[in-house]
């Protein structure tokens, strides 16, 4: 398909671009690409976050998603999820940067290690890594996050 989308870009209003900025871009590490300013003190920095997928779950899927990750702790409408290499050590520095740890590390059934944090810019997020290197595929739908 030629007209498919290049990219998904998720555009987050913030009340201290600062203090995002010191969080997303220096503290979880998403390079700056670009960052724009204009008149009346308007910001904005675009980061890369590597691949971007779309998730969507229904509300059974979601509960049990939030069952496994965060004791049933439920979660917003919209969460943002990363993949990392470490989630245990992203989360321990996500929690010194200023994130409220909502549930520890986890090991899920699809093989990843998930953990949930609220984050400034009022995102909830879930950092997680995969256990065995590899996408899983469940039911014929990969799964890449919890």
């Amino acid at each position: 398909m030629t007209d498919a989308p290049r990219q998904l870009r998720l555009v987050v209003e913030v009340d201290d671009i600062d203090q995002a900025l010191a969080f997303y871009r220096d503290a979880l590490g998403l390079p700056e690409i670009a960052a724009f300013q204009g008149d009346g003190d308007a910001r904005v920095a675009i980061l890369d976050a590597g691949r971007a997928t779309l998730e969507l779950a229904n509300a059974a899927q979601k509960r049990m998603i939030d069952e496994v990750e965060a004791s049933g702790q439920p979660s917003p409408r919209i969460r943002v999820a990363f993949e990392v290499e470490d989630a245990a050590g992203v989360t321990r520095r996500l929690e010194g940067a200023g994130a409220t740890l909502v549930a520890s590390p986890v090991e899920t059934p699809w093989r990843s290690l998930n953990a949930r944090l609220d984050a400034p810019a009022q995102l909830q997020l879930t950092i997680f890594q995969e256990l065995d290197g590899e996408e899983h595929v469940v039911g014929g739908a990969d799964v890449l996050d919890g």
